[in-house]
């Protein structure tokens, strides 16, 4: 064992490895904790089990104890346990020491430096794990019992905070949902409904097939032996993976290389027309950004271009992804080992339309407002995520003071954690 840097301290003086293992069927019905219940760079659990459920010797667990993933640590997972327990062998169950901060020693382990320290000493190349002969030795500056619950007090509050904005998000969600049945149900003024083979709809609307509305076409995959360009050719080509949200995310997408932009000219999308996943996820529907106008589509999803001027695009937007036609969608998909949604099965959706265009107008800027705070929600999640990570690791390495950080340092709204109800977000 080698001995601690003057100024620095080990991760084996602030926490013990503790490795008791029971039989859970054995015992009175108690939390289980798996690796899929820690969510990536946060400190709370994200659901659990019922240890009568899983069979085998697994780890117990203590109230404060702190729970660390060591199959694929790059996953970054570890959280503080908020109960008794017990949790997989793939979690390390580690006990902070007397005088130490739970706060603190989760926020340790979720430092970059850390993370570098447990990635040098994977074993495993299909399942690559860390261990706790490895972990043990990480270094990092010694700090006193004082400086570790200020730094636990801004790990938690942080965290806090970004759970409180994921439960807004989750009540705008709900919200949403709510709105869009009663609005395709009952409509935006309150008429009288009548029965359909899609179930209810305004009285004065009308059925019609995607078809009577658009055109489907596909998209195109690249030229066999080519691949995406990481590099700006001018040229954005969009996948599955980049839609998010009814829209698509610009952060991390990718280009068509020159020597394919011939080959696949065609296959492009305009913002006016409604994208639809059609293998892998299916039914996901959006539209694309004004900025990335023209940019090709992946095969894996087709475009829906408007031909019926009574339709508007954005209307027929969240026509698709109502309930009514997601279920139609997922009755529509071959049940294949990779599922696929057919063109012309896409064709055949049926979705309501209402007969004045004042109507879809009013529809579609109802459902946008809600859309604009599910938006400004989830870019205060991402603020929030980062300066977690950018303050953790300043305040590990010293670059930023524990006393340089407070609540008025992090800007006093930005750690309120009273989560406002769906209508107050609205």
């Amino acid at each position: 064992m080698t001995s601690e840097s003057p100024g620095r301290a080990r991760l084996d003086a602030v926490c013990t490895l503790v490795s008791e293992q029971l039989d859970p069927r054995r015992g009175p019905e108690t939390l289980y904790v798996g690796l899929e219940h820690l969510q990536s760079g946060r400190i709370g659990r994200c659901g659990g089990g019922r240890s009568t459920d899983v069979q085998s010797f697994k780890s117990a667990f203590r109230r404060g104890d702190v729970l660390y993933g060591k199959l694929r640590p790059y996953l970054d997972k570890a959280i503080i346990a908020d109960a008794d327990g017990v949790c997989t062998t793939e979690l390390l169950v580690l006990r902070p020491r007397e005088g130490t901060d739970a706060r603190f020693l989760v926020g340790l382990l979720h430092s970059a430096g850390f993370l570098q320290h447990a990635m040098s000493g994977i074993t495993g190349v299909q399942h690559p794990r860390t261990s706790w002969q490895r972990i043990r030795e990480f270094e990092f500056l010694a700090f006193s019992a004082a400086e570790q619950r200020a730094i636990g007090d801004i790990v938690g509050g942080i965290d806090r905070a970004i759970t409180c904005c994921e439960e807004t998000l989750d009540c705008l969600e709900a919200l949403r949902r709510t709105a869009m049945r009663e609005l395709f149900t009952c409509g935006s003024r309150g008429e009288l409904q009548k029965e359909t083979e899609i179930g209810r709809i305004p009285e004065s609307w009308t059925l019609k097939t995607v078809g009577q509305i658009a055109a489907v076409k596909g998209g195109k995959r690249l030229p066999r032996g080519i691949a995406l360009a990481d590099r700006n050719t001018g040229q954005f080509y969009i996948r599955v993976t980049d839609f998010s949200d009814m829209s698509v995310r610009l952060q991390g997408l990718q280009f068509v290389p020159e020597a394919a932009k011939k080959a696949i000219a065609r296959y492009t999308i305009a913002p006016e027309d409604v994208y639809i996943s059609i293998a892998g996820t299916i039914g996901v529907v959006g539209q694309i950004p004004r900025e990335l106008d023209g940019a090709n589509l992946t095969e894996n999803a087709a475009k829906v271009v408007v031909q019926d001027s009574n339709v508007r695009g954005r209307y027929l937007m969240y026509a698709l992804a109502s309930q009514a036609s997601q279920s139609q969608i997922a009755q529509a998909t071959a049940k294949n080992a990779q599922p696929k949604l057919a063109l012309t099965r896409i064709e055949q959706i049926l979705v309501p339309v209402p007969c004045d265009g004042d109507e879809q107008a009013q529809i579609i800027e109802i459902l946008d407002a809600i859309g604009e705070k599910v938006s400004q929600r989830q870019r205060k999640r991402i603020l929030l995520e980062e300066l977690f990570r950018a303050l953790l690791n300043g305040l590990m390495t010293g670059e930023i003071s524990v006393s340089s950080v407070g609540a008025g340092a992090l800007g006093g709204p930005v750690l309120n954690t009273t989560a406002p109800t769906a209508e107050a977000a609205v």
